[in-house]
């Protein structure tokens, strides 16, 4: 079973990827759960936000035993399906939620004839360890937008939706986050199981990235994809921001920023993020061995 981990900086284009996944007829998905998000906490602390703090783990925590909040990531995923959920009650050990998560996920994929599940979190880039440690033989696809285009796409949310509330920490700390995100980006860029997919190349060659993205996760690039997604991957009623990506096909390459900020709030942003040039060189060992698998699979 391959199990595969969609993460990135929020707006940076994860939904897309997955519904593209989606479409595949050996892939199982399903909407974000926020598992290892919920399990672990410390969300603020560990995007690095200035005023975060992390949590005091109690003694039961130390003695492997999942924080009270643990419920909290186990009941989203009895909601959308009990069965496929059934998970036992509290108290659970951490190590036992994490096992029942990725065993429930399997039986899943294996009851419709999958051999692949796809978990998209975007905050989960945030908890690759202990992914890592709980699910060694897990994939992971990193989505990476411009940190300009990914500020601006969360200010235009933020003003068409009333229920986007991302937007409620301020630009700043956002830009802050970009660079954590780009950080970690970074830091796994020469490792097997990490995958990087730029947003703007995926939308000016999608076939060529396809099949690079294929070839890291095993899959047959030539199968016959659903004309659209047509697995629930999203509330578009209370997530409808995310409408023009769940179909799982991707359209022409948009520059939020020109279009949303000026001249001078484009030049701060310059200054504050990391420069997105940097990050893609940084990934350039990993877009190189992708391509040799693209040739090897495909020539």
């Amino acid at each position: 079973m391959q199990r595969i981990f969609i993460v990135g900086c929020p707006r940076s284009g994860t939904t897309l990827v997955q519904a593209m996944l989606a479409r595949h007829p050996t892939i199982l998905t399903m909407p974000e759960t926020a598992f290892f998000e919920h399990l672990y906490g410390d969300l603020a602390w560990r995007w690095g936000d200035l005023d975060a703090k992390p949590q005091r783990r109690r003694l039961r925590q130390h003695l492997g035993f999942a924080r009270k909040q643990a419920r909290g990531a186990l009941q989203p995923l009895r909601d959308i399906d009990p069965d496929m959920f059934a998970l036992p009650e509290w108290p659970l050990r951490t190590g036992s939620c994490v096992r029942g998560f990725i065993r429930s996920l399997d039986a899943r994929a294996q009851a419709e004839g999958r051999t692949a599940w796809v978990e998209k979190t975007p905050s989960h880039l945030l908890y690759i360890p202990e992914i890592e440690r709980h699910v060694p033989d897990a994939r992971f696809v990193h989505v990476i937008r411009p940190g300009e285009d990914v500020l601006a796409s969360i200010t235009d949310a933020s003003l068409r939706y009333a229920g986007f509330n991302t937007m409620g920490i301020g630009l700043v700390p956002w830009s802050r986050r970009w660079n954590r995100a780009a950080q970690i980006h970074a830091r796994h860029a020469q490792q097997p199981h990490h995958h990087f997919v730029f947003l703007d190349d995926l939308t000016r060659d999608m076939h060529h990235e396809w099949r690079r993205l294929c070839a890291f996760l095993h899959i047959d690039a030539r199968a016959k994809l659903g004309a659209s997604c047509n697995q629930p991957i999203a509330d578009l009623r209370n997530e409808p921001w995310k409408h023009d990506a769940v179909s799982g096909l991707p359209g022409k390459a948009k520059r939020k920023a020109e279009g949303l900020f000026g001249p001078q709030m484009r030049e701060w942003l310059q200054q504050q993020l990391v420069p997105y040039e940097e990050l893609r060189h940084s990934c350039a060992g990993s877009e190189q061995q992708a391509e040799c698998g693209v040739s090897y699979l495909f020539s």
